[in-house]
């Protein structure tokens, strides 16, 4: 057993980096969507829970405030760009459920090599964002999609192997 692994009498042991990537990538994938539906709700602790959301939202995305209107007049916690980013890591986490981390596209098996695949692929974000503060476009929401997706999946691809192998890391 190792330090990442804990056994439970009666249970398969869980890995940790596992469940607690998991529990992030719910968190990221439900938070931003769910957000401008919270703050919209007549409930009291609804909207003070959008309130958290849209402060992470804030401190992790370049332009919180360019996030699609969901709920009138709230908008979601991130731009489309970071939630292309999150889908991305959602796609790989599913099949990575179904291959096992088995396949030729998944980056980590290639060493140095996917490392520096995966930065290449990762950069199309930045470099989109670079380009829209540089004035060689405006903002448009399903033109940064897609570069946000790409990145997500660079790094789903090479990411999602290690988070969640059963082999221990030594």
């Amino acid at each position: 057993m190792t330090v990442q692994q804990i056994a439970i009498p009666g249970k398969s042991s869980i890995r940790w980096s596992s469940f607690i990537a998991d529990f992030l990538l719910t968190g990221m994938v439900i938070g931003p969507v769910g957000a401008p539906f919270l703050a919209a709700s007549s409930l009291p602790i609804l909207p003070l829970i959008a309130q958290i959301i849209y402060w992470m939202g804030h401190h992790v995305c370049p332009q919180p405030n360019m996030g699609m209107e969901l709920a009138p007049p709230f908008i979601m916690g991130v731009c489309m760009r970071c939630y292309g980013t999150v889908t991305g890591l959602l796609t790989t986490r599913v099949l990575y459920g179904f291959t096992g981390g088995k396949g030729f596209y998944w980056l980590a098996q290639y060493g140095w090599n996917g490392v520096a695949t995966a930065i290449i692929f990762m950069m199309s974000y930045p470099l989109e964002l670079a380009a829209q503060i540089f004035h060689l476009w405006d903002f448009n929401n399903y033109f940064v999609t897609p570069f946000g997706l790409i990145t997500g999946l660079a790094w789903g691809l090479f990411t999602m192997p290690i988070l969640h192998s059963d082999r221990s890391i030594k």
